[in-house]
Formats: structure tokens, sequence, C-alpha cells
């Protein structure tokens, strides 16, 4: 279903989890994005970043307002992952089956490479971490170009590596778009959930995740820097789809 011109896909978890499984199989870049009201807003006003998420292999709904959408336009929704359980979901994969992962980590985040390749490494041992921190404002060329990165994160090209980053949106949804000559099996930008993983912010309790209301979890501990975010999400975003035909 289209929301507002921006594709999302209508899949259970049984459904992604197998397009997850089939995109390993093949040797090229598969974009996933987690799409929130947020993300359908932006792409309003930036088309670049709605024709990527037109564009990506698979588009999951995230947030309790992507649900009421569908509900508006007629649907129902199966299935909405928040994005930290969807990166869970894709680890636990990688960790059965070994593989590498790419963590391009925003520098002027809250949690640095060797914190977060740390805490992922307890928790899924079979992975082998690579990566490194890089300025965001420059997603475009960051691992595209071969001369940016280390010798030994070469190895990112190589078929059975998955990319994760944290640029926040449109930023690191741009910067996976870019890396499509590269020979990424799954690409996918994680915003704060790295964030989770190293402790530096909690996670709303299940039962909020599960009623649809972490984002007043996420604004409680950091109201200044949500509160923008959190109008949009709840106020202009359930606006906009009630009068749009």
């Amino acid at each position: 279903m289209e929301i507002l011109a921006v594709r999302i896909d209508n899949f259970s978890k049984k459904e992604i989890l197998e397009k997850i499984e089939f995109f390993l199989t093949e040797p090229k870049l598969h974009q996933i994005a987690t799409v929130n009201p947020e993300f359908v807003l932006r792409a309003q006003k930036d088309l670049e970043f709605k024709n990527i998420l037109n564009k990506a292999d698979l588009n999951v709904a995230d947030g309790v307002g992507i649900w009421y959408a569908f509900f508006r336009y007629g649907d129902r929704l199966k299935n909405r992952i928040a994005g930290a359980d969807l990166m869970e979901m894709i680890l636990e994969i990688a960790d059965e089956k070994s593989l590498k992962i790419f963590l391009a980590v925003n520098k002027d985040g809250l949690s640095n490479f060797n914190e977060i390749a740390s805490a992922l490494k307890k928790k899924y041992p079979s992975i082998n971490f690579v990566g490194g921190e890089f300025d965001s404002s420059h997603q475009s060329s960051v691992i595209s170009d071969p001369d940016e990165i280390k010798k030994d994160d070469r190895l990112l090209m190589t078929d059975d590596c998955i990319l994760f980053c944290n640029f926040g949106a449109p930023f690191q949804e741009k910067f996976i778009f870019a890396q499509k000559p590269a020979k990424i099996r799954i690409a996918m930008g994680v915003g704060g959930s790295f964030d989770f993983v190293t402790g530096k912010i909690l996670r709303a309790p299940l039962w909020m995740q599960k009623i649809g209301l972490e984002w007043l979890w996420r604004f409680l501990q950091e109201p200044k820097y949500r509160l923008k975010r959190i109008i949009n999400a709840v106020v202009v975003f359930p606006i906009k789809v009630l009068f749009n035909k």
C-alpha cells in the first residue's frame, strides 16, 4: 500500500523473515527501511528520499501511526516492527550463519564504534563485526569510495556482508542507496538502535511497545529533542492521512 505516495509493504513477521533469508542468497544489495510516520512526512518534502524508499527492496511498517493509516484506507496491517527489533531479527540470522556485519557509526552519536561492536559481540559471538565512525554529512561517499575506508574494511564488499548504519533518516537511507555497486546482501538504517544496544538509551517497557506507546517513552527521556518529532508523528501525520483521499 502507498501512504501519502510512500510504499509500505504489508507482510507478516514470517513473510518478512522469509524475505530476509532470500536476500541473503542473492549477491546484490537489498535495501530495507523501517518506515514510520516521520519518514512519510519527510518524503513529502524530500523527493530523493521518497524515490529511495519507493525503490527499497523491503519497507517494513514501524509505528502505530502506520497501523492507523492502513485502517484509514480500508486495509489491515499484518504486522508492525520497530527498527530495533528488526535489527535484532537480522542479527540472530547472521549469528546462526556466522556472517560479517559492517557497522557504519555516526561519529557524533551517543555510542562509539567500539562500544557498539563490543556490546553486540557479547550477544552475537559468531558474527564478525567491522566498520568505524563516519561523518554522516558525507554519507554518499563513505563506503562507495575504496580510498575512504581502511584496507581491512574492504571486506565489506564480500557477498555475505550486512550493513547497518545509524545516521538517522534520511541520511542513512541515502547512504545505503549510494552503496548499490557493492555486493552487500542486506543494508538497513537503524536510527537510535545502537544506543539501545549499549544501554545509552533505555527502550520502553514491553507493554508500552505492544500498545504503540514507545514514542511517549522516548519523549519522556528526551523531551526537547523529541518534541517536534512527536508532534509530526501524532498530530501532523494523522491529519494529513485523514484528509488525503
